[in-house]
């Protein structure tokens, strides 16, 4: 019988302005790994990896991709969800890993790498992704101003443009793919996106002992509606019976986890009141 070998990652660059970023993410969230590709490399390929180009195209490759959440809900829990509710997940669980390959460098160390689709494969069975970033912006001052691909912007300001830009040039030709199953338009599907960076963000803020910073840099990154993103971070602050506070926002989109356990909603859902919010928030801190 013929052996299946899987594709390893490739190595990590040297000298890369990226992976101090990505090292530190390994380190507090070891659940997602993130690997450079040298600049003449191949993504990989075979195992469980898939291409984002090859995502964004749509078809059989997408279809694949589903029909692995669709399994995980049968599998935990024991029913199947609509097929748009299940290309929502998959394409959630994509986008929130995928907006820390440029946020998270950005957050750390003022370097914004392009991440096109045909520079992005993804492995979520391993929690991996692999990354070819031969574009990075960055802020005069920085040592990595001097490296190949470096594009010097002028002001903090300019620098989150290109994080903006940065994520809409990856997801839009993912939200192209996933739109028509998830049933959802453009607006609809580009505030999911507001979602993932701003939530993926704050998530990993937290694990760095930096949750504050996180969601004041969300802010000025997102700080209302910004073309194509429709609306802000939106934190806001609720009080504890006791005067404690507690961070929240009110997610743009929905996960429609509600479609499965109407009763099990996302702490940042606009259908959780801001009493259940308070009450699991403060149970969560106890």
């Amino acid at each position: 019988m013929a052996m299946c070998t899987l594709a390893p990652a490739p190595e990590t660059p040297a000298a890369s302005p990226l992976a101090a970023a990505y090292d530190r993410l390994a380190e507090v969230f070891p659940g997602l790994r993130v690997t450079e590709v040298r600049e003449a490399g191949e993504l990989p390929r075979g195992g469980g990896w898939v291409r984002a180009a090859e995502l964004a195209e749509g078809g059989a490759v997408l279809d694949a991709f589903l029909a692995w959440d669709d399994e995980q809900v049968r599998r935990d829990y024991g029913e199947r969800a609509r097929p748009d509710v299940v290309a929502g997940f998959g394409l959630h669980r994509y986008a929130w890993s995928v907006c820390l390959l440029v946020t998270l460098p950005w957050f750390l160390h003022r370097r914004v790498p392009r991440v096109p689709v045909d520079s992005v494969a993804y492995d979520r069975a391993s929690g991996r992704i692999a990354v070819r970033a031969r574009e990075f912006s960055c802020l005069p001052g920085d040592p990595a101003a001097a490296l190949p691909g470096a594009r010097v912007v002028h002001g903090e300001e300019a620098l989150r443009a290109a994080v903006r830009e940065a994520v809409a040039e990856h997801l839009g030709p993912l939200l192209e793919a996933f739109g028509p199953l998830m049933r959802r338009g453009p607006r609809a599907l580009w505030g999911m996106a507001t979602d993932e960076i701003t939530e993926g963000l704050w998530y990993v803020g937290h694990l760095l002992g930096e949750e504050r910073r996180a969601m004041a840099e969300a802010e000025l990154l997102l700080p209302g509606s910004v073309a194509p993103f429709p609306r802000g971070a939106a934190f806001r602050e609720l009080s504890g019976p006791d005067g404690e506070k507690y961070p929240t926002r009110d997610r743009a989109s929905c996960c429609m986890f509600y479609t499965l356990r109407p009763q099990d909603t996302c702490v940042t859902c606009p259908r959780t009141c801001d009493a259940d919010r308070v009450e699991r928030l403060s149970a969560a801190r106890a």
